[in-house]
């Protein structure tokens, strides 16, 4: 009766033991990383569509503008090629193409906007322009707003697999590897050059 005994009351700490090592918490925390980033997935998809929107509304009125549209028809088809999936957001490479294929449509949407406010402000009169410009622009928001939190998730899960006792779980359990975050693209501090001489 003893060892049972010994058994029952050694039970209860093995499971809190394991529970500890981050045999929990540690998928729990990926989950959350691969949320933000279907989130922040989503977001990007809104932006591509709305931009697609915005450039047949363009089209009309910047007929001369080819060039300028063309290279943001260009930019969003380069976004949308680029796939990154959660089991590549430890791969920093992928990552980069990604968060570079994003920030070369974000550019591009800047220039068109510039253009359009500059080169054509009748269309800034018209309801459906109007609207498609406010929906980019919150989208644009909602874009910055999630990949902080996605960041912030990376954070936490990358902390969580590097310190004890969850680290010991992360590593025997899961292999787990560092997610990477999204970074500012070299030079996104800077404003981009806006160029309309279409005439070069």
């Amino acid at each position: 009766m003893r060892p049972i005994r010994r058994l029952g009351l050694l039970a209860p700490l093995a499971a809190l033991s394991l529970a500890g090592c981050g045999l929990n918490s540690v998928p729990t925390a990926e989950e959350q990383v691969n949320a933000e980033f279907a989130n922040l997935q989503a977001e990007y998809q809104r932006r591509n569509d709305l931009i697609g929107n915005l450039v047949e509304s363009v089209k009309g009125a910047a007929g001369s503008e080819e060039q300028i549209l063309a290279r943001v028809t260009e930019a969003r088809s380069r976004a949308t090629s680029v796939n990154l999936t959660p089991e590549q957001l430890d791969d920093p490479q992928a990552v980069a193409r990604y968060n570079e294929a994003q920030a070369g449509l974000s550019q591009a949407r800047s220039l068109l906007g510039t253009m359009i406010v500059e080169r054509y402000p009748q269309l800034q009169s018209q309801q459906r322009f109007a609207d498609l410009m406010v929906a980019l622009e919150g989208t644009e928001n909602r874009i910055r707003t999630q990949r902080r939190d996605y960041n912030e998730a990376v954070r936490q899960y990358n902390t969580r697999i590097r310190t004890f006792p969850d680290a010991i779980g992360a590593k025997i359990f899961y292999g787990a590897k560092a997610k990477v975050p999204f970074e500012a693209e070299a030079g996104a501090d800077r404003a981009p050059q806006v160029n309309f001489n279409t005439a070069a």
